[in-house]
């Protein structure tokens, strides 16, 4: 930049500065240097919490007030000051992969542990000073119950006062934190002391969802349904769910009821989650309690899951190739399962492979009929009594980069990149007599410069008999991608790609997959069964710039193409179903229920389609990326 032009930015800014003094702007003058801690107890416990956060966004966000009002200052302040939150939205910024925030605090001490809690509506953890733009906002937050802050030192922090900053840890718990049901967002911010390299004080800054959901439909006063669901009851964090629906022309079950309660991070620092589901539906009685610890982090050394479960199908649809049915099925499933994660004593990818994990488990289960068809060697070998035993080992490799608008309407998304690796062994004592299971997951995934994200997965598994060879063999492919964030006058587009391709081998008679429901919208076909599948999903997604009362507004145009047959028959040679269309999502990030859609579909060859060109309205939920983190020894599952 030529001279001049510095010499004149510098004066306009200066200019403005003096301006906004001299105009008598109230902008809170940073304090002498003292010590962090004398000074925050000298506060109130509100200022205490975010005393820096808040000193340096009310001088910035006053500044850019006074600046933006005239188009040569505002160019002045755009080419100073970086508006963190409102450029990742715009412009969906990668951060840099490799570097971590915490880093250059690496080894101080933690002195103190402040927590900021946010509204639900109108902060930001990027912009607190943010408020509430309606008096509907108000009065949600008014209404909401703030997740206490006791319940996020003891149970949603990895770290303590008196801990040594490990950049890792801290980046893990904002991860942590932004990914479980309670939070819309969260940020972790590292404060040193004045005139120390010593210590440092730590602010943990939360924004609750808003998680009362009501929802339910009437048919008439002979038909209706109702549902509540709280997921942070009374601020401890417990999800609780009840729904009742009544159907007087229904001749097996008038009433029907389902419940569901969840406690999240059970104790200090445990991050064991208890669930327990009592549901009586007319197609469904299940009666469960589950306890649970995933690997939250690579730095996680135990994981591992309990769960107890009875289960009444009064009518289970039983397909074959050319008939269908409907059983009775009545069982008990036991499962239990353990892992241990440790650093490899050799590095796998040289220096600097402090994220990699060797992990081992084991998993032992039961399934127990009490009801249920004939069971013989060449039928309904699906329901056999069986006691499997499975055990795994495997490599784990993640790291997290955040990033926006992609499955998100403008919250901080982790998304995962990495490797795994994993072989899973053990036997199955079942009635039809002892077999072998072998299988293997691969899976990886990264960000590849102006191309996007680019991730896959392969995983093969089978059953083997002594007498009989591969027995319930799968090989599933899938590989998913999504482009970098492009920017347009209309808002801001992503595209989409997603294959998926499954092949079973000597399957039961009676197993199948199918190709409706997530595969294409809004269609259950019967029709669409076989056991192989091949699956092409492409979306093109248009975040756009409308706002409608707190819903944010994206269009999408997708296009569904499917082959699916059975193994008896030619698989390139059957029809390739097909399905266009154009939907509008809208989606509120601080409220707990899923995004909603309006879509107007094609689907030009469905077999027994009477209705090709169908109007949609539905609920969509949000996707979840493929993690690679190692859970539990698993059977390859057939779908």
């Amino acid at each position: 930049m030529a001279p001049g032009r510095w010499v004149r930015g510098l004066f306009c800014l200066l200019l403005t500065v003096s301006t906004v003094f001299a105009q008598d702007i109230k902008i809170p003058v940073p304090e002498p240097e003292v010590d962090s801690l004398s000074r925050a107890d000298s506060l109130s416990r509100a200022d205490r919490d975010s005393a820096q956060a808040i000193r340096d966004s009310v001088f910035y966000s006053q500044l850019k007030i006074r600046m933006y009002k005239r188009k040569l200052t505002r160019q002045v302040y755009d080419l100073l000051f970086h508006d963190m939150y409102n450029s990742r939205l715009k412009t969906g910024e990668v951060n840099e992969i490799e570097a971590n925030p915490f880093a250059r605090y690496e080894g101080r001490v933690i002195s103190k542990i402040y927590i900021r809690r946010l509204d639900v509506f109108g902060q930001s953890v990027y912009d607190t000073l943010r408020r509430s733009r309606s008096w509907l906002e108000r009065f949600g937050n008014r209404l909401h119950a703030d997740t206490r802050e006791g319940v996020i030192r003891r149970s949603f922090l990895l770290f303590e006062e008196g801990d040594r900053v490990s950049p890792d840890t801290l980046r893990d718990n904002e991860r942590l934190l932004r990914n479980s049901n309670v939070f819309h967002d969260a940020r972790i911010i590292v404060v040193p002391h004045p005139g120390s390299r010593g210590f440092v004080d730590v602010y943990v800054i939360t924004q609750d969802v808003w998680s009362l959901l009501p929802s339910g439909s009437i048919g008439s006063l002979n038909r209706f349904n109702l549902q509540l669901e709280q997921r942070n009851f009374r601020g401890l964090t417990h999800t609780v769910i009840g729904a009742v629906a009544y159907n007087g022309a229904d001749p097996f079950q008038k009433v029907e009821y389902r419940g569901r309660y969840i406690v999240p991070y059970i104790g200090k620092r445990t991050f064991l989650t208890g669930q327990a589901d009592l549901i009586n539906q007319r197609d469904l009685k299940q009666y469960s309690v589950r306890v649970f610890r995933p690997f939250l982090t690579p730095d996680t050394r135990w994981a591992g899951s309990m769960e107890l479960s009875h289960v009444r199908l009064p009518r289970y649809p039983l397909f074959s190739e050319d008939t269908a049915r409907l059983i009775k099925l009545h069982y008990n499933y036991n499962d239990a399962w353990v892992g241990y994660a440790f650093r490899p004593f050799f590095s796998f990818l040289g220096e600097g492979d402090d994220r990699t994990r060797l992990v081992v488990a084991a998993r032992f289960t039961r399934l127990t009929f009490t009801n249920r068809p004939e069971v013989r060697s060449d039928t309904n070998q699906l329901f056999q009594n069986t006691n499997a035993t499975l055990f795994s080992i495997g490599l784990s490799r993640r790291r997290y980069v955040r990033d926006v608008l992609i499955y998100g309407f403008g919250r901080t998304e982790d998304v995962p990149y990495g490797s795994l690796f994993s072989i899973i062994s053990g036997f199955d004592n079942a009635e039809l007599g002892q077999r072998v299971y072998v299988g293997f997951k691969y899976s990886r995934a990264h960000y590849i410069n102006r191309f996007g994200y680019l991730s896959g997965a392969l995983n093969v598994g089978s059953y083997l008999r002594s007498h009989r060879g591969i027995e319930q063999g799968v090989m599933t492919l899938e590989t998913n991608y999504f482009s970098r964030l492009r920017t347009t006058s209309w808002g801001n587009w992503r595209h989409f790609i997603d294959l998926r391709y499954t092949m079973g081998s000597q399957r039961f008679s009676n197993e199948y997959i199918t190709l409706s429901g997530r595969d294409l919208i809004g269609v259950n076909n019967n029709a669409l069964r076989g056991t192989k599948l091949l699956l092409t999903n492409i979306e093109n997604i248009l975040f756009s710039k409308l706002n409608i009362i707190g819903f944010r507004v994206a269009i999408v145009t997708f296009a569904n193409l499917g082959l699916v047959t059975y193994r008896t028959r030619n698989f390139l040679r059957g029809p390739l179903y097909q399905g266009y269309g154009i939907g509008f999502r809208l989606r509120n990030e601080n409220l707990t229920f899923n995004s909603f859609q309006i879509q107007l579909a094609w689907y030009p060859n469905l077999p027994n389609n009477p209705q090709p060109l169908r109007f949609a309205f539905e609920g969509v939920p949000t996707a979840r990326f493929r993690d690679f983190a190692i859970s539990a020894p698993e059977i390859i599952p057939y779908r």
